[in-house]
């Protein structure tokens, strides 16, 4: 793999995503199911339910420092996630699944990011798996699986089960097992004697005493007699050093948190082991934040509780218009008893209109109890959402964190500056402090969106269940831009305007947003990634001329009524302190003297720049298509222009990147012979998510 040269050399990225591997599971599989599905000893691992209690566990320690997401296992085969990732995470199920899938090239991914720096967290069957060898259940023929394992960051064996009883897909052999605390090992924050934690089928690390000098710590014991020969010791949770790395591998699962598991599942002895469990859930929340701790991680000091989502506020320029988009609902409304309906594919709203809601209604706190209990796991998609529709602008009392006076106060002073007479990006908006996701709300809600008006735009102050392109998820902290805009792409512009360069008039905008905020702010190095993501010049770097990412975009189109309609999503890190460099610290370093103090960055003005430089770009875009003027614009902030990459499906070819083509936005390569000098071959490479690792100059995919 060859090192990028160029402007783009010094392209990082800091890591903040924690990837929970989930198999085969898709995003949606694990936020519908309620119940335990998969896997066995010939599924593909992981079960919804562990998948579940680990992305609910560790979004609670971690957020907001880090993005908690699940990845499946084609994108940890066919992406660059080790650039982003700091933490990948194998959650219980069968670990023969596990290797069927990432046996091979997966492991060995999976084994370099480790060495070189990356953190593995191994939790029952992800702990059988992360050791040289697993012995589970020997002798029972029905049960029984032994053999070697690839990744073999414990240099031992993980022998099971530790307790008897262990039945697939039931609760039969779960238990509450008491664990003994290493506190020489753990010497982090508030530290238990001991606690019990959730088992089911899990394993202990033999011999792992006899590991010391291999980098190998014992953090937790078992302390009750076990049902196989733990050799020395009887360790249910170890950390390996590996490489420049390591790993946590545990025989229990320290992620179930009792508020998740139904008391009367199993009968009255299972209700004794929730109850026990719930004992001791300060003792279990504090042994994890020491385990993440010693891997270097920033743990939240507050658990953070699960947040619940807030009313849609939709308001406009123009009230006659809002009432215009009520009127276009109206023919799929439903009603139920006094109330009016929109039951969607993905959610359900409840629809208020001017004059049936008040102050009090609106600030009542959702979700129901029909979609959570006692600050557990929530299935947002069980929630109704309140849509509210506004014949006036909502005041501070209902949208403290968004001021719509300001929002559209700026909007209407862009407006009136606008070369191509932008009126509509944004002259509609729907509002919420708590959003499960803005995309979400607008994508994949068909009967709403095919009902919005041009320009439509969806913002947010927080977001429970970000998208991202791939792997990635965008993180939302407080003072993030978060927002999604309708465009309506018309069917007889598909051709001399295509689609596809929605992704780059959508990153030209948040640039030329950037740059064109106030005066002074055109001097802040804000650059375009190919495709879509923007990065700015790192302002605690800048001797090194270390680019780092500050916002990223995401874009789903659907073809209906002869139009394609896209969803624009973009994330922008506006005013936010951490954990990702934010455009005001970018104006206090880079902007002209004073800027950042006369015209402060706030959510209400960037939104309104961002939007009507999207709308001028978009304009001009249907009238001429990208043209020459479009290509020359989109280079003056790019990146890549002669950067040398390595074509990875070519046989480890090198190419010099020339820029994009003008009919479809395909990156142009020129093919590199010997000393660099071209060939004559010239690449058309297209993008396929995240296979595209500028950060080590590698280029997956070809046309």
């Amino acid at each position: 793999m060859a090192t990028p040269t160029g402007n783009d050399a010094n392209l990082t990225g800091k890591r903040l995503n924690v990837l929970v591997y989930s198999g085969s599971l898709t995003h949606s599989a694990w936020q519908l199911s309620r119940f335990l599905t998969d896997v066995g000893p010939t599924g593909t691992g992981t079960t919804v339910d562990s998948v579940r209690h680990t992305l609910y566990t560790l979004r609670r320690l971690l957020a907001p420092h880090y993005a908690v997401t699940p990845v499946t296992g084609d994108m940890l085969l066919k992406e660059p996630w080790t650039a982003s990732c700091v933490l990948l995470v194998i959650p219980g199920g069968a670990d023969l699944g596990y290797g069927r899938t990432l046996n091979g090239a997966g492991n060995r991914r999976i084994t370099q990011f480790v060495r070189r720096g990356g953190k593995y967290l191994g939790l029952c069957a992800g702990g059988y798996y992360g050791c040289k060898r697993c012995e589970f259940e020997v002798g029972d023929k029905t049960l029984e699986v032994v053999g070697d394992r690839e990744l073999a960051f414990f240099p031992g064996t993980c022998r099971g089960g530790a307790f008897p009883g262990f039945v697939y897909h039931s609760e039969a052999g779960a238990r509450a097992a008491q664990l003994d605390v290493s506190k020489e090992a753990l010497s982090i924050g508030t530290m238990p004697t001991n606690f019990r934690s959730y088992y089911n089928g899990g394993g202990v690390f033999v011999d792992a005493l006899r590991f010391k000098d291999q980098g190998v710590e014992v953090l937790a014991n078992y302390s009750e007699k076990l049902n196989v020969d733990p050799g020395e010791g009887a360790a249910a949770v170890v950390y390996c050093k590996v490489g420049d790395g390591a790993a946590i591998l545990t025989g229990p699962h320290p992620e179930f948190a009792a508020v998740n598991l139904d008391p009367n599942a199993n009968g009255p002895e299972y209700k004794g082991l929730v109850d026990a469990l719930a004992a001791d859930d300060k003792e279990r929340t504090d042994f994890l934040k020491a385990c993440l701790s010693k891997f270097g991680l920033q743990v939240a000091q507050d658990t953070a509780h699960v947040p619940s989502l807030s009313s849609l506020h939709v308001s406009g320029l123009d009230a006659d218009e809002t009432m215009e988009i009520l009127s276009c609902l109206a023919p799929a409304l439903t009603n139920g008893g006094q109330n009016e309906y929109l039951k969607d594919e993905n959610d359900t709203f409840r629809i208020e209109r001017p004059g049936t809601w008040n102050l009090g209604d609106l600030e009542e706190s959702l979700p129901n109890e029909s979609a959570t209990s006692s600050d557990g796991i929530v299935d947002y998609q069980k929630v109704i959402k309140r849509l509210v529709i506004h014949d006036d602008l909502p005041s501070s009392k209902l949208t403290p964190y968004f001021n719509h006076h300001a929002f559209y106060s700026n909007l209407r002073q862009y407006q009136s500056e606008s070369k191509e007479g932008a009126s509509k990006f944004g002259s509609n908006l729907m509002y919420g402090e708590v959003v499960t996701s803005t995309n979400t709300i607008l994508e994949k809600n068909v009967q709403l969106l095919r009902r919005l008006p041009q320009g439509f735009t969806a913002t947010a102050t927080v977001q429970v269940a970000g998208r991202g392109r791939g792997s990635n998820v965008w993180i939302s902290p407080a003072g993030s831009l978060i927002f999604s805009t309708v465009v309506r792409h018309p069917i007889e512009k598909i051709q001399s305007a295509p689609v596809v360069f929605l992704q780059y008039l959508a990153a030209m905008a948040v640039v030329k947003g950037i740059k064109s905020y106030a005066k002074g702010y055109e001097k802040i190095p804000v650059k375009l990634k190919w495709p879509n993501d923007i990065y700015a010049l790192d302002p605690e770097d800048p001797e090194q001329k270390r680019y780092t990412k500050i916002c990223g975009i995401l874009i789903n189109s659907h073809f209906m009524s002869n139009e394609y309609i896209s969803v624009v999503g973009i994330g922008v890190n506006a005013t936010n302190a951490s954990p990702t460099t934010a455009l005001t610290s970018l104006a206090a370093r880079y902007a002209s003297r004073g800027a950042a103090a006369t015209s402060p960055v706030t959510l209400e003005k960037l939104l309104a720049r961002i939007l009507t430089t999207f709308e001028d770009l978009y304009t001009r875009f249907l009238r001429v298509g990208f043209d020459r003027g479009f290509e020359e614009m989109y280079y003056e902030d790019w990146l890549h222009m002669h950067q040398i990459v390595t074509l990875e499906e070519e046989g480890g070819a090198r190419a010099r990147i020339q820029g994009i083509t003008r009919d479809y936005g395909l990156l142009l390569a020129e093919e590199l012979g010997w000393n660099d000098r071209p060939t004559g071959r010239v690449w058309q490479l297209q993008s396929d998510s995240n296979s595209f690792d500028f950060f080590r100059g590698l280029l997956k995919r070809k046309v």
